[in-house]
Parts: C-alpha cells; sequence; structure tokens
C-alpha cells in the first residue's frame, strides 16, 4: 500500500487534510498526514528552518516504515516537498504541490519585511490565533469556497496554531528558495493552483510547472488557497487521478 504523505501550511496542521482520508483509502492509499515541529500535538517551538522541518519528515517516514511514499504539500508545505526532494530525489513515488512557490525571494527585501509585518501586526496587538481564524479563513478562500461543508472544521484547525510556532513559521518562510532545485525534479509531480488565490498565483504555479521536468499542471476554478478544504471533491478527483496514472499499480 502506497503512502500519501500529506504536509501542511503555516497556520493549519494535519487535521487540515481531514477530508481526504476517506477518499484516499478508498483507493487502496494509506494517508499519513503529518503535524511539523509546533503543530497540532506537538509543543510549540520558536524557531525553525526549511532543512530541520525536511529532516523531521524523514524521520517520521523512517519511523514508520514508509517505503517511497507520495509526497503531498500545502503552501508552506509544498515548500517542504521541494526541499524533500532536493535532499532525497528518488526516495519518493510522485509528489503534489498544492498552492505553493519555488522562492519567497529575499527575507531582507521590502516585500518579505512587510509580509512578516503584516502577520506580526494583529499577534502584537494581543489578539489570538482563534480570533483570527474565521477572517483568515474568509481571507484565504475564493468565491466557491464559502459553500463547503467543512468551513467550521477549517476555522477551527486554523485556531489551533500556536502564536509562536506561527511567528516561527512566518520567518521560516521569507527564506525559501528552491528555484534552482526544480529542473532537476525526476519524479511524476503534480501542481494544482487555485485560480483565486493570492498568495500562490496560478500564473506562478503554471510558470513553475515548466520548470520541472513533466510535471503536469491543473487550475482549480473559483478556488483560493484552500482547495482540499473549499472543493474536497473535486480535488480529491484531480489527485486520485493522477496517482492513478504514475503510481504503476505500486498502491
Amino acid at each position: 500500500m502506497t503512502a500519501v504523505v500529506m504536509l501542511h501550511g503555516i497556520g493549519a496542521g494535519a487535521r487540515l487534510f481531514e477530508p481526504q482520508r476517506a477518499s484516499l483509502a478508498a483507493r487502496g492509499l494509506d494517508p499519513v498526514p503529518l503535524d511539523f515541529p509546533g503543530y497540532g500535538t506537538r509543543p510549540p517551538v520558536d524557531s525553525m528552518d526549511f532543512e530541520w522541518l525536511a529532516a523531521d519528515v524523514e524521520a517520521a517516514i523512517t519511523e514508520r516504515g514508509l517505503d517511497r511514499p507520495v509526497l503531498l504539500g500545502h503552501s508552506m508545505g509544498g515548500m517542504v516537498v521541494q526541499t524533500l526532494l532536493r535532499r532525497q530525489p528518488d526516495a519518493y513515488a510522485a509528489a503534489i504541490l498544492c498552492a505553493t512557490s519555488p522562492a519567497f525571494g529575499n527575507p531582507s527585501g521590502d516585500f518579505q519585511q512587510k509580509f512578516v509585518a503584516a502577520r506580526m501586526k494583529p499577534l502584537d496587538e494581543g489578539r489570538s490565533m482563534a480570533d483570527m481564524a474565521p477572517e483568515t479563513f474568509a481571507a484565504l478562500i475564493g468565491p466557491r469556497g464559502a459553500a463547503t461543508p467543512w468551513r467550521e472544521h477549517a476555522i477551527a484547525v486554523l485556531g489551533e496554531t500556536p502564536s509562536e510556532t506561527f511567528r516561527a513559521a512566518v520567518r521560516c518562510l521569507v527564506t525559501f528558495d528552491e528555484r534552482a532545485s526544480l529542473g532537476a525534479i525526476r519524479i511524476p509531480t503534480l501542481l494544482l493552483a487555485g485560480e483565486a488565490d493570492t498568495n500562490a498565483p496560478a500564473p506562478v504555479m503554471e510558470r513553475m510547472a515548466g520548470k520541472i521536468p513533466g510535471a503536469e499542471y491543473r487550475c482549480m476554478a473559483g478556488i483560493g488557497h484552500l482547495p482540499n478544504i473549499e472543493a474536497p471533491e473535486e480535488f480529491d478527483a484531480i489527485i486520485l487521478n493522477f496517482l492513478d496514472r504514475n503510481l504503476k499499480g505500486s498502491a
């Protein structure tokens, strides 16, 4: 049975992939959503970097005895997937990069500094992650996402992230740059974008797909930054179709 290791973004956790569990299992796949350090039931952290996050995922894969799993990364999780593929390019059966990007640019740049300041400001003013979760969710989704039955679940997950972990993740995010590694990816890779995603714009992901040999690109109409929550049935159908065609019976 092929495992699908699912890696979340900066404001969420493994529980964000709850909608995918049943559909993956029904197809004979083993869904393995992982919490990064500081998320879920793991103790909060005040610093992180991508090599450390990748090593943590590698340790979890080894501990579980998973042989060449599929990697599915959302947002920051997609950045960790890119790091994993550079570190061990032949250790995985396929990769799905969802609502992510290949770089954040120079961490000392004006855009990056403004990005960090904007995300820290509500916390600096005394608001909690739970306080901000409803408006965070509303800002992330596209026009079709408002009808999702997973709204309350997603808001609860967004509200669970410890503030110190979120701060550490934001500081980590702006250091990311794997653009030079894209051309070396040599496993089946799907890039899945949301048409209305302003955090990982679809045109950026389409250009990214063009730099990965043989990569497939799909864009979900009317969907924002949380495609697996906003339209889970469509999301699952896209990734299962990709895996059906690329796992060559290993599932």
